[in-house]
C-alpha cells in the first residue's frame, strides 16, 4: 500500500519536511516513490508547498493521506 507521508529533513533543531508518497513498510526517510512538496515549520509563517496535481494522481491510483498530510492539505487551502 502507498501513503502520502511526511519525511524528516534538515538538521538538527532545524527541521523541514518533504511530503511524500511511499511504501508502508518503508521507514520515514528510506527511498520514496515521488516527492510531491515540502513544508517548514520555522519560517513566519510557516512555508508549505504542493504540487496538487501529482497529488491528486496519486490519490486516484490508490495512495492514502496520513491524518499530518490531511492537516497541511487544508491549512494550505485556507492560506491559499
Amino acid at each position: 500500500m502507498v501513503k502520502i507521508r511526511l519525511a524528516r529533513t534538515g538538521s538538527k533543531n532545524l527541521p523541514s519536511y518533504r511530503i511524500v508518497a511511499t511504501e508502508t513498510r518503508s521507514k520515514r526517510d528510506n527511498k520514496n516513490l515521488a516527492v510531491l512538496g515540502f513544508y517548514d515549520p520555522k519560517t513566519k509563517p510557516e512555508t508549505i508547498k504542493i504540487d496538487r496535481a501529482l497529488l491528486d494522481s496519486w490519490c486516484k491510483k490508490g495512495a492514502q493521506l496520513t491524518p499530518a498530510v490531511k492537516k497541511l492539505i487544508s491549512r494550505n487551502e485556507k492560506t491559499s
